[in-house]
């Protein structure tokens, strides 16, 4: 039997992780070369932050899957904290095998253990695919997402 585990990344995940990342990306070619100097410093930044977990997602030894949580404070909801997912990347040959739902549920348990009121993500207008997971896990679309670049 397969063991699929979800763990704190290490520095050794990055190339899996940074393949996953660039494998479909919208807008495409947003990932830089994983030698970019500025991945590691991210990963050390995450890894510095108790906010913050890149998690790796490991099956029969194989990094397959990657997420960002972030846990962030907030005084809406009488000073909540609110879980974020983000990056949530599963490798193209093992899609549809419900590795992504047990990640999501993963996750939320993790913002619960954390006391967070409530979790949410974003997906990009064109991942209507991904929208169908999201509420089939009881995600609901409740706002309109905004961004504003500040360099390329």
């Amino acid at each position: 039997m397969s063991e699929f585990v979800l763990r704190d990344a290490t520095v050794a995940d990055l190339p899996a992780i940074l393949a996953m990342l660039a494998e479909e990306t919208i807008p495409p070619g947003r990932e830089a070369d994983p030698s970019n100097p500025r991945y590691l410093a991210a990963f050390e930044a995450i890894g510095a932050d108790p906010n913050q977990r890149l998690i790796a997602a490991e099956l029969d030894g194989r990094v397959v899957g990657t997420m960002q949580l972030s846990f962030l404070p907030g005084l809406s909801f009488i000073g909540s904290w609110r879980g974020l997912i983000e990056a949530v990347r599963i490798v193209a040959d093992l899609r549809g095998q419900k590795l992504g739902e047990h990640m999501i549920q993963w996750a939320v348990e993790q913002c619960r253990v954390r006391d967070c009121k409530l979790v949410q993500l974003t997906s990009s207008a064109a991942r209507t695919d991904a929208h169908r997971f999201y509420a089939r896990l009881g995600f609901v679309q409740s706002h309109v997402g905004m961004k504003l670049h500040l360099r390329d």
